[in-house]
């Protein structure tokens, strides 16, 4: 067996036991689904959990994994043009004791997750000495974000998630705050 430093084996065991909850979440999630197109996506990102689940036990026990070649990641499934801007966003009042969750809900917790894993999956490479560890761990992050990314499309296109934007005097006041570096003089060698 492989020896590994304590902090990134354990930051590993720690990426594990997450992907096991969000398989069984994301199955949960199927069964609750009511749009037809969530629950494939749902179904989806259970499939790349469940392979990254498997690739970390197979690291971890030596049975060779090849963590170098970055996982298929999906294509956005979203045909909808995505949205910037407020129209008439409306927010329905929680439900303090439901027998199933709502698509919205569902997407909402969903996104949560996968940015959550995004960050937090960046932190544990940050944390670790062996490269394969390292790149297993930065190659989760980078699903996660991609994963975020298609659920917000979802969100938006259904009106879930909508993206507010700035008046264009707000943002060209921002942008001119900032100054263009001068150019430094070139610099000499001395040997």
């Amino acid at each position: 067996m492989k020896r590994y430093a304590a902090h990134e084996f354990l930051e590993t065991q720690e990426a594990l036991r997450s992907k096991h909850a969000e398989i069984e979440q994301h199955g949960l999630f199927a069964e609750m689904a009511q749009d037809p197109q969530l629950k494939n996506m749902i179904l989806s990102h259970q499939q790349l959990i469940m392979n990254g689940y498997q690739q970390g036990l197979n690291l971890l026990t030596g049975k060779g994994v090849n963590v170098g070649v970055m996982p298929q990641l999906p294509q956005m499934r979203t045909t909808e043009q995505t949205m910037v801007g407020l129209q008439q966003p409306q927010m329905p009042p929680p439900n303090a004791h439901p027998t199933r969750l709502s698509d919205m809900t569902i997407s909402t917790l969903m996104l949560n997750c996968h940015k959550a894993g995004s960050a937090v999956g960046m932190l544990r490479a940050g944390e670790c000495v062996d490269p394969q560890i390292r790149q297993y761990h930065v190659n989760g992050a980078n699903l996660c974000q991609q994963l975020a990314y298609e659920t917000w499309q979802y969100m938006n296109a259904k009106g879930y998630y909508q993206a507010p934007q700035l008046a264009d005097h707000t943002m060209n006041t921002m942008i001119n705050a900032y100054q263009q570096q001068p150019p430094q003089p070139q610099q000499t060698m001395l040997f």
